[in-house]
């Protein structure tokens, strides 16, 4: 299958989801590449789904990273679902440094309360002009 116009969905998902998991795990590109072999600026590619990643590579990855293979994909939708297009916000929230430390450190907030008030405070903040 061609691209046309820019990077595949599912390829700018399973980058967006690599540069989620290295960040949360405190890691930088430079040090991700080391240890998988290759350039940081191949490391930039995978994750702004630029290149595709091979799926011998995705395992190193994830092995990497502390992770299966399937943590990097979005979830597949059943007959009854209709798709999911959460992967659209992940990729806009990893596009920024600023980004990625918001969304390596939500998970962390242990009371629901207040992961709900914090959601709630970037919804309206999202909306004001």
């Amino acid at each position: 299958m061609a691209r046309v116009g820019g990077p595949e969905e599912v390829d700018a998902y399973v980058g967006a989801r690599i540069s989620l998991r290295r960040s949360a795990m405190g890691l930088s590109q430079t040090a991700l590449a080391q240890q998988i072999g290759i350039s940081f600026q191949q490391v930039q590619k995978y994750e702004t789904g630029q290149n595709r990643i091979s799926a011998s590579r995705l395992h190193r990855v994830a092995t990497v990273l502390a992770t299966s293979v399937e943590a990097f994909f979005p979830p597949v939708p059943t007959a009854r679902e209709t798709p999911d297009h959460s992967w659209e916000a992940l990729r806009h929230i990893t596009a920024s440094a600023d980004g990625r430390a918001v969304a390596s450190a939500f998970p962390l907030i242990e009371h629901r309360d207040v992961r709900k008030a914090v959601a709630r405070v970037v919804r309206a903040l999202a909306r004001d002009d």
